[in-house]
């Protein structure tokens, strides 16, 4: 049921490579709850996903930009309001990447250069996107600018590894310019810390399926799916939430409070040694 939450808003999403992905969920209820909105990731990505298919079933223009590049996000926030008729009222940042991870390069042998490009795609883009929104004058007041975080910001998770960096840097960044655009616009800049969600790049995390499975019997309502994480997007795009920024909210089920959960007690129990 849509209820017209962001009814004559615009927006721009990052991310959305397949319906799989957050931003796909996200696109698909902003169109269902009367946004207007362009679509954008890197070159690249968009070869490997579907992005064209979306743009179809929500009228929506891609407007391909690397994230990391000032000069592709400048295009990008230009020609949106151009494409979409006026200043931007919401903005998704979905985009994270390990070059680590995805070699398998272990948290004790890191290759830094790849590190750094971690950060670069999984943080500072960040940064940049709200440096161009800023300069170019392109966020409404009471705007909201939002990016998709994980708990490894605050705790270990063995095989995160340099992204754990990555998202309490996006967090922190969301705390720093969320202060500066609140007094300039005030616009609203948050973080979403997720739960374990089987996106084409969560599950190219190692063990990913284990601490998956931990997460949900850990969390007294399971885990969040990826379709409830757009609908919580939506609304802290929407005007209910014009009073909420700088906060790193926690969307997973109630994973975030417990410290052991009986489902897990059984499991241990069930595999303990036998005297």
């Amino acid at each position: 049921m849509a209820y017209n939450l962001l009814k004559g808003k615009r927006g721009i999403i990052f991310g959305a490579l397949d319906e799989k992905s957050i931003a796909w969920k996200v696109a698909q209820v902003a169109h269902a709850e009367g946004a207007t909105f362009v679509l954008s990731n890197a070159p690249l990505a968009m070869r490997m996903g579907e992005i064209n298919k979306l743009a179809e079933a929500t009228g929506s223009q891609i407007v391909p930009a690397d994230a990391t590049s000032v000069e592709d996000l400048t295009n990008l926030f230009t020609q949106a309001q151009e494409i979409l008729g006026g200043k931007i009222d919401f903005v998704l940042h979905s985009i994270g990447m390990s070059p680590n991870i995805r070699k398998n390069k272990p948290y004790g042998d890191l290759n830094y250069d790849w590190f750094m490009k971690s950060i670069d795609v999984s943080a500072l883009s960040f940064h940049k996107v709200m440096h161009v929104a800023e300069k170019l004058d392109a966020m409404n007041e009471y705007g909201s600018i939002l990016a998709l975080s994980y708990i490894a910001a605050q705790r270990v998770f063995p095989d995160y590894t340099d992204m754990a960096q990555a998202k309490a840097m996006l967090e922190s960044i969301a705390r720093s310019y969320g202060h500066r655009f609140g007094k300039l616009k005030k616009v609203r800049v948050n973080t979403i810390s997720q739960s374990p969600t089987k996106t084409t790049a969560g599950t190219g995390v190692g063990g990913f399926d284990a601490f998956f499975d931990y997460a949900d019997k850990m969390s007294p309502l399971g885990n969040a799916s990826a379709e409830d994480c757009a609908n919580y997007c939506v609304t802290l795009f929407s005007d209910f939430t014009r009073q909420v920024t700088m906060q790193n909210l926690m969307h997973d089920g109630g994973f975030s409070s417990m410290g052991i959960s009986e489902d897990v007690v059984e499991v241990l129990e069930a595999n303990a040694p036998k005297n």
